[in-house]
């Protein structure tokens, strides 16, 4: 039986101190992008431009912090599996560029494969495990952030970042850059708000690391 959060609440000031950084951090990547685009023109929103090396920083770090809750912590196993295998294979879809050129053609989709498949696989074998986890994951604030940028990057940015969408808008004034600096903006606040979510994951796991520490 997976051990449950703690019922003892957040403080108030401890709420406005994330927020505060929360909001500092959006406005970061906010300016970064405007920077980007004033200061960069010649790979601004390409694969050597601020928004996607953000990203794959913001990635790295999501999948780092949840190496450590899973094998560290110990804290929901199964849970933690499959959003690193989510995380991780996000990471290795923004090096599809890299990866395409420099060591083979589907490189890319070969590894996410290698992560997804065996990741999926386990949790379909310890399935009663994870919903045990799950049914106390899904009552985090944690899981809000991440299905919110779940939500934001992989539904809404796909469809906000369609061509047909920046050519109507646009007519004769079209250029593709438009179409990049829309999606991969948009993309890099659901990256942001999965960071989040990994973020809160993680305090609420050394929470209860440290109550497993003091029942004991």
């Amino acid at each position: 039986m997976p051990t449950p959060p703690p019922v003892w609440p957040i403080g108030f000031q401890t709420t406005l101190v994330r927020a505060v950084l929360y909001v500092l951090f959006i406005g970061a990547i906010a300016q970064g992008a405007y920077l980007e685009a004033l200061y960069l023109p010649s790979v601004r929103f390409s694969e050597l431009g601020f928004t996607e090396l953000t990203q794959t920083l913001v990635l790295a770090t999501c999948c780092a912090m949840l190496i450590y809750v899973r094998h560290v912590l110990k804290v929901w196993p199964t849970v933690t599996l499959l959003l690193l295998a989510f995380v991780a294979a996000s990471l290795v879809r923004e090096q599809d560029y890299f990866l395409d050129n420099y060591v083979a053609r589907h490189t890319w989709k070969v590894l996410v494969a290698l992560i997804v498949i065996p990741s999926i696989t386990w949790v379909i074998i310890h399935r009663r495990r994870f919903l045990e986890e799950f049914t106390y994951y899904s009552n985090t604030f944690a899981f809000g952030l991440f299905s919110a940028g779940l939500l934001t990057t992989y539904i809404f940015s796909r469809l906000y970042g369609r061509q047909d969408f920046w050519r109507a808008v646009l007519e004769e004034n079209y250029v593709g850059t438009f179409k990049s600096a829309a999606e991969e903006v948009v993309e890099l606040l659901g990256y942001s708000l999965i960071l989040f979510a990994t973020l809160e994951l993680l305090l609420l796991a050394l929470r209860i690391h440290k109550a497993r520490r003091t029942t004991r």
